[in-house]
C-alpha cells in the first residue's frame, strides 16, 4: 500500500539573469512559504522585468525588486511595492553570504516586492527579516554585482550604483 505524497509539485529555483550574468536562487518554503509564493507570483508575472538592483554595499548586500527603478518609472528607487504588504515570517535561517530576504521599512509585516542577497555576513538581520532561500550558482556574479562603484544616493548612504544594474528578467524554473 502505498501512501500520498505530501505535496508533489517539484522543486523549483529562481533564475535571476543580469548583465553580469545569471544567480540562481534554491527556495525555502518550509521556513517562508508565503514568501517564496509571493516571489514566485511576481517573477511569473514578469514583475521584475527590467527593475535594478539599485542599493548596493559591498560586503553586505544587493537589493534589487522595486518596480520604481524600470525604465520610465516615476517614484524614488526603494520606495516601491506590489501594491500589498506581506506579513513577516521571520525564522532561524541565519543571512549569510547568498542568502536572499525580503526588504522592510521600520515595520515588520512592511515586505512586498523588494529583495536584498547578502553579499557578507549580517546575521545582526536574523529573525528581523524574512530569509527565502540562498545562493545555489552565481556567487561570481553576486561578487561583481556587489563590486561595482557607488555613489550617494538620497539619505546620503553611498549604496547607489554608478551604472544601471538591470536584471533582465527572473525566471520560475524547476531545479536541476
Amino acid at each position: 500500500m502505498s501512501t500520498p505524497a505530501a505535496k508533489s509539485t517539484p522543486a523549483e529555483v529562481a533564475v535571476i539573469s543580469t548583465g553580469y550574468g545569471d544567480l540562481t536562487i534554491a527556495f525555502w518554503p518550509d521556513v517562508a512559504p508565503k514568501t517564496v509564493e509571493n516571489f514566485k507570483k511576481l517573477a511569473k508575472e514578469g514583475f521584475y522585468d527590467g527593475t535594478a538592483f539599485h542599493r548596493v554595499i559591498k560586503g553586505f548586500m544587493i537589493q534589487g525588486g522595486c518596480p520604481n527603478t524600470k525604465a520610465g518609472a516615476s517614484g524614488m528607487p526603494g520606495t516601491g511595492d506590489p501594491g500589498y504588504k506581506l506579513k513577516a515570517e521571520f525564522n532561524a535561517k541565519s543571512h549569510v553570504r547568498g542568502v536572499i530576504s525580503m526588504a522592510r521599512s521600520s515595520a515588520p509585516d512592511s515586505a512586498g516586492c523588494q529583495f536584498f542577497i547578502c553579499h557578507g555576513d549580517a546575521k545582526f538581520l536574523d529573525r528581523q527579516y524574512t530569509a527565502f532561500g540562498q545562493l545555489s550558482a552565481g556567487d561570481d556574479v553576486l561578487e561583481r554585482i556587489a563590486s561595482v562603484p557607488t555613489k550617494s544616493g538620497g539619505g546620503g548612504e553611498k549604496s547607489t550604483p554608478i551604472e544601471r544594474l538591470e536584471v533582465k528578467s527572473i525566471k520560475i524554473v524547476p531545479a536541476a
